[in-house]
């Protein structure tokens, strides 16, 4: 799985947020605080408005808050805001993949794959993350030996 620049950035700045959850801070103050290009930032802050993680305040004390508690957005959340679902193969849902032959079972492996992906990210909230304490079942996969090993 890659990445984007798009999804770690969107991650940070509402860590950022979840910090002092209450408290708006400006696009510039997020951007400064995780080290995030301030126009890509932009148009992230938007993305995550549109779907109702972040609320944005017009006028002198304005800023970005949290749209929820910390606990109730997870890593998941914020990915599919930016990036959109989990897990497409060629655009599709792995669900709506077919295949033939020898790689007839390939379907199951990339449900298998977004279901993976889930057990991680739609368990680990943005309150986890600014407490340092990932929930046990993302702590045993990092423990794992060959979880630090790239292949």
């Amino acid at each position: 799985m890659q990445v984007t620049a798009k999804a770690d950035y969107a991650i940070r700045a509402l860590a950022q947020l979840a910090v002092e959850p209450g408290q708006s801070l400006t696009r510039a103050q997020i951007a400064q605080a995780q080290d995030i290009p301030s126009k890509f930032l932009e148009a992230i802050l938007s993305d995550l408005r549109r779907d109702d993680l972040v609320v944005a305040q017009r006028g002198p004390s304005g800023g970005y808050r949290l749209a929820r508690p910390p606990q109730d957005i997870s890593l998941a959340d914020a990915v599919r805001a930016v990036d959109g679902p989990l897990a497409a193969v060629r655009g599709l849902p792995p669900e709506h993949t077919e295949y033939q032959g020898a790689a007839a079972p390939l379907r199951e492996v990339w449900v298998a794959t977004r279901a993976a992906l889930r057990d991680v990210l739609e368990t680990v909230t943005l309150a986890d993350l600014v407490a340092g304490e990932l929930p046990t079942s993302v702590q045993r996969l990092v423990a794992a030996e060959d979880a630090w090993r790239r292949r």
